[in-house]
């Protein structure tokens, strides 16, 4: 008898081209970090971007995690999606930071640069299934991000600032799934559509007045680090009562870019849809790219006005390279390491406690 084979998901052109934009930002926001101390304009583009791509970047994530009761293929995937390319590429960071002269200190608690989303979208995908037990898990979830700026001993210790302070993107992206707002979307006419989009592009253009204007209160303010989500508010230079004031309301600004850059994203199949597919080899491969710019002289002080849009151009080409096929197919068994090796190969335990899913 033959089994019939499971039916595949069929993949959202909307969700890969947010995908691929997002993952875009972010390789472009670690570039042009060299700029920003000696740049106004770069250091405004800066937090245009910060202000919601990572944002969207976790937000998507929430909305195609699992919030039922965990069974034995979602925790093996969280091994095989996070804890084992965390592990290998925590590794990989630790050689080279050795052969570059630094000790040789297998510190698996402390992530290295970019690794902190791994362990932190760890969590996130733990403990949403109890989060969505309790009402209204939004509100929650924004509750415990701003406490935990008031807690000094929540640090970058596992990536726990970051997993308290962006809990509410993540929640949030679970919470505009079970709105169900995608479909209504995906069918609304292109001229109703377009009013909504309208809206989002002014509310982009107020933002990206409102930055080089404003540049000198927004670095008085140390805004770009209240952005990070990696600091209690003492640590940043805060320590009035409404510190966490500051944090509500750029969690609630992201929230609303982060839907009107949703609404902007084409419907359809476009020349990089097929790229969303690949945002986590771009997430965690950019950073050798950018490396040396990041350790090394090239772009400190002073630049000419045209190293910023060289810089983004650049950025954007790591992204399009990266999301290549060939790319993938060579590093897939450090991004998506599938291990099989590591797990039991009993389906049950004695007791019956299930330890494997079962392969179709």
């Amino acid at each position: 008898m033959i089994q019939a084979k499971a039916p595949t998901r069929r993949r959202v052109p909307l969700w890969d081209n947010a995908r691929w934009i997002a993952i875009t930002l972010v390789v472009i926001g670690h570039g042009i970090l060299p700029l920003i101390a000696e740049s106004d304009p770069a250091y405004s583009a800066y937090l245009v971007i910060y202000s919601f791509h990572v944002a969207v970047f976790v937000m998507v994530s929430g909305y195609f995690a699992k919030s039922g009761p965990p069974n034995a293929r979602a925790l093996t995937r969280i091994l095989t999606d996070v804890i084992f390319p965390y592990i290998i590429f925590e590794t990989i960071w630790t050689v080279i930071r050795w052969l570059l002269g630094g000790n040789l200190d297998f510190d698996y608690s402390t992530a290295s640069w970019t690794l902190w989303f791994l362990l932190a979208l760890a969590i996130w995908r733990i403990t949403l299934p109890y989060l969505v037990l309790l009402r209204h898990p939004l509100l929650i979830s924004i509750v415990l991000s701003v406490g935990a700026g008031y807690v000094e001993s929540i640090d970058s210790t596992f990536a726990l600032s970051r997993a308290f302070g962006m809990l509410p993107f993540f929640v949030f992206g679970w919470q505009v799934r079970q709105w169900q707002i995608t479909g209504r979307w995906l069918e609304l006419r292109s001229a109703i559509a377009w009013r909504w989009r309208a809206g989002a592009i002014a509310l982009f253009v107020v933002l990206g007045i409102a930055m080089p204007v404003a540049i000198d209160t927004w670095r008085e303010l140390k805004l770009r680090r209240f952005m990070l989500y990696d600091e209690s508010y003492v640590s940043i230079g805060y320590d009035e009562p409404w510190s966490g004031a500051i944090r509500l309301g750029l969690l609630l600004l992201a929230m609303v870019l982060s839907l009107a850059f949703l609404t902007l994203m084409p419907r359809g199949k476009t020349a990089f849809t097929a790229f969303g597919a690949a945002t986590m080899y771009i997430y965690m491969l950019h950073t050798f790219a950018l490396y040396p710019l990041r350790e090394t002289d090239v772009l400190a002080g002073a630049q000419p006005w045209w190293t910023l849009p060289a810089m983004i151009v650049f950025c954007v080409l790591i992204s399009v390279v990266l999301s290549l096929r060939p790319v993938r197919r060579v590093f897939r068994p450090l991004v998506e390491p599938r291990a099989r090796w590591m797990f039991r190969r009993e389906e049950s335990t004695p007791t019956g406690t299930i330890v494997l899913p079962r392969e179709n």
